[in-house]
């Protein structure tokens, strides 16, 4: 089987947004409107405060309560637990905002319609998406966590990476902090 996610090193991350710029030129996606959002994040006092920057999205959650709870199916999981979304099935009700334990939806006011990453791969190569292409820091690395040889899982291993919120769902998104 197979299950993409990504491995996310936030130590690392200069919060440049090339991710969220090459997501939105890729989608076609106004300004105002983008699926990958940015939380800066200080600890520590002056003179020994730390920022980091730790850019979330869709993690593709395995439990996807998004999907669970949308009336028209225009959010399913694949049967290798991808998380889509057909935007021309949605009707605006915003159930999967409401459900998204990591606030990875966006609504477009200008349609009323919602919307997430969507993996976007660069160039039609799986191995890879815009985002992580886009990266300038090399912070981003996608692919088969299920595969114990690929890059994305090596990462995940050494660096004992973590889902943000594991308490929340089974998230496919691993992050160093």
């Amino acid at each position: 089987m197979t299950a993409y996610g990504m491995f996310i090193n936030a130590k690392a991350c200069v919060g440049c947004h090339a991710c969220r710029l090459a997501c939105q030129n890729q989608n076609g996606l106004p300004a105002d409107v983008s699926f990958i959002t940015f939380h800066e994040r200080e600890t520590g006092q002056y003179p020994n405060l730390h920022t980091e920057t730790i850019p979330t999205q869709c993690m593709q959650c395995d439990d996807a309560p998004c999907a669970q709870v949308c009336p028209t199916k225009a959010t399913w999981q694949d049967a290798d637990g991808g998380v889509h979304m057909d935007t021309t099935r949605c009707i605006g009700c915003r159930y999967c905002m409401a459900a998204c334990p990591y606030g990875a939806r966006t609504l477009d006011h200008a349609t009323g319609i919602v919307d997430k990453c969507r993996y976007c791969v660069a160039g039609g190569d799986e191995t890879s998406t815009n985002c992580v292409t886009a990266c300038p820091a090399n912070v981003r690395i996608w692919g088969d966590l299920d595969d114990p040889d690929s890059e994305v899982a090596k990462a995940v291993a050494a660096h004992n990476a973590q889902p943000l919120a594991p308490n929340l769902s089974h998230a496919k998104f691993y992050y160093v902090r």
